[in-house]
């Protein structure tokens, strides 16, 4: 086994074991903890991809903004509804979550079977992408070609996204912001 492989497979786990951790946990503190370590693993496997602009997007975004926003809206959250939210007694597998579980086990049967009949080393896709001399090279300047569309052809709905980013934080802080008793 190659060192790529076993850095993808341990990556995997990783993903996979924390993700899964994440949706099973009752405490909060630790969901919060386990996501940043889903999110940073995810990252991981977008570099072993070869997808180094996604990669650096995901820990950017992701890591240093959603999960710091989740972190300052449970910090922010009163006692009596984190209280509330842990004390709700549900159980993994019941009545009401029956749907729910047969659409996963479905899916996952649905996902086992094309495992087991793809033949991964002959894609049509990528045998195509292949001859056409489009497939992605550890050598390619990717990032470089989306930072120079981005700040020529795609520069009007960037600056756009980045307006409507910053009107979202200024709302964020005024809704966090405490009201003044009278």
């Amino acid at each position: 086994m190659t060192m790529v492989k076993a850095l993808f497979y341990l990556l995997g786990f990783m993903t996979l074991a924390s993700a899964l951790f994440v949706a099973a946990s009752k405490n909060l503190v630790r969901s919060v903890f386990m996501f940043f370590v889903t999110l940073l693993s995810l990252a991981g496997l977008y570099v072993l991809a070869l997808a180094d602009f996604v990669a650096i997007t995901q820990v950017v975004i992701y890591v240093g903004g959603i999960l710091v926003l989740m972190l300052f809206a449970f910090m922010l959250s009163g006692k009596e509804t984190l209280s509330n939210i842990q004390q709700q007694n549900s159980r993994f597998i019941s009545v009401s979550h029956l749907p729910v579980l047969l659409l996963a086990v479905l899916f996952f049967i649905v996902l086992i079977n094309i495992l087991f009949k793809a033949d991964i080393n002959n894609l049509q896709w990528t045998n195509k992408a292949a001859s056409y001399k489009l497939d992605v090279r550890p050598d390619s300047q990717m990032t470089s070609n989306i930072g120079t569309n981005l700040m020529t052809t795609y520069l009007l709905p960037f600056e756009a996204i980045s307006i409507l980013l910053m009107m979202a934080l200024v709302g964020a802080a005024h809704l966090s912001r405490k009201e003044k008793k009278a």
